[in-house]
């Protein structure tokens, strides 16, 4: 056990912690002004669970992932859950996307994402040599369009857009032709074409105009980027205090907790503090891909990268929802934002990489 312990990559471990314990300051900041620190409470628990949980699966082989019809039944559990959502989750926030437990919130769609991570890497190490073959792409677009469907409809736009990142980041990494690229990308245009006309909800379309012309209705669908730049801008160089931003204190910044963390702490910390948040998350990609890197076989080569691109594409989408070049749509900042099926997945795919890890 001991000898286990000494192999994990702590380094990556402590980022995490880190990034972690900058989470909660932003939720404890975000309590200050009720003085109701439930929520904190709770995401210290979230934390605890998933610290524990990444510390178990580390002593799992990783290789029963890949070998074994599991992930299969988890996929399809997963896609089970998603799609009862529409029967059993209540509206929360405009979308049907967490069942609610004992007071305690769920979103399935958090270890979908994981999930699909290790379907397309099981899917593609054992046919990276038959990547001319366009049916492998054909039937890999099928594990991500289900889930990718249900959640559309939720609606939850973000998590949609991160199912597409992954699917595409797996496929190039794997070796994807470059006509093949070029029909993928086509194909995409037709769908969000369609997608515009006929499958938006108009508050989507509005999202999007007012993100194209965000002065056109300052008190209407452009608040929320309006009153998050203000936030970002009010800032400065070090930031106003924990618990003394105008913003994020007073309620002109909506959900701190969740979809505006980034501006909130930008608010809070400065250009110091957001600078040292994304000096954390480019160390801690670094060293999920290295651990990638030095893997011996594809599939840890294949999860690694699209953990990565997780964790990546999330970061960057919700950067730039908030900072204003990107519509609004509902994305955590991984570790930070508030919420324990985030949190708690996020740690599961650092356990998984520990696992790789130690077996290197």
């Amino acid at each position: 056990m001991f000898s286990h312990l000494k192999k994990i990559d702590w380094g990556l471990t402590t980022i995490a912690l880190l990034l972690t314990g900058v989470g909660f300051l932003a939720i404890y900041s975000s309590c200050l002004n009720d003085g109701n620190f439930f929520d904190l409470e709770k995401q210290i628990v979230f934390a605890a669970i998933g610290f524990i949980v990444m510390l178990v699966i580390s002593f799992f082989d990783w290789r029963i992932l890949k070998e074994s019809s599991f992930i299969l039944i988890l996929y399809f559990t997963g896609i089970l859950l998603i799609a009862g959502l529409f029967f059993f989750a209540p509206i929360t926030r405009g979308i049907k996307g967490w069942y609610k437990i004992a007071g305690i919130s769920f979103n399935p769609v958090e270890p979908i994402k994981l999930i699909i991570i290790i379907l397309l890497a099981k899917y593609f190490s054992k046919r990276h040599i038959e990547m001319y073959n366009f049916k492998h792409i054909l039937i890999s677009a099928t594990y991500i369009a289900i889930p990718a469907a249900l959640i559309f409809f939720q609606p939850d736009m973000g998590s949609v857009l991160i199912l597409s990142a992954l699917w595409v980041g797996v496929l190039i990494i794997s070796g994807i032709k470059i006509k093949h690229f070029l029909i993928l990308v086509l194909v995409g245009i037709l769908i969000a074409s369609l997608g515009w006309m006929f499958l938006l909800k108009p508050y989507q379309k509005e999202r999007i105009v007012n993100f194209i012309t965000p002065e056109s209705q300052p008190l209407e669908g452009g608040w929320n980027q309006r009153q998050a730049k203000i936030a970002i801008g009010s800032g400065g160089f070090l930031g106003k205090g924990i618990g003394k931003g105008s913003q994020t204190q007073y309620g002109f910044l909506p959900e701190v907790k969740t979809d505006f963390a980034f501006s909130a702490l930008a608010e809070e910390t400065g250009f110091v503090g957001i600078s040292i948040i994304f000096l954390l998350f480019s160390g801690l990609i670094w060293k999920i891909i290295l651990i990638a890197l030095k893997a011996k076989s594809n599939f840890p080569r294949l999860f690694g990268i699209g953990f990565a691109i997780l964790i990546f594409t999330q970061v960057v989408i919700h950067t730039c929802v908030n900072i204003g070049i990107c519509p609004v749509i509902g994305l955590p900042l991984p570790f930070i934002s508030y919420g324990g099926s985030n949190l708690i997945s996020v740690f599961l795919g650092l356990g998984i990489l520990q696992s790789i890890k130690t077996r290197q």
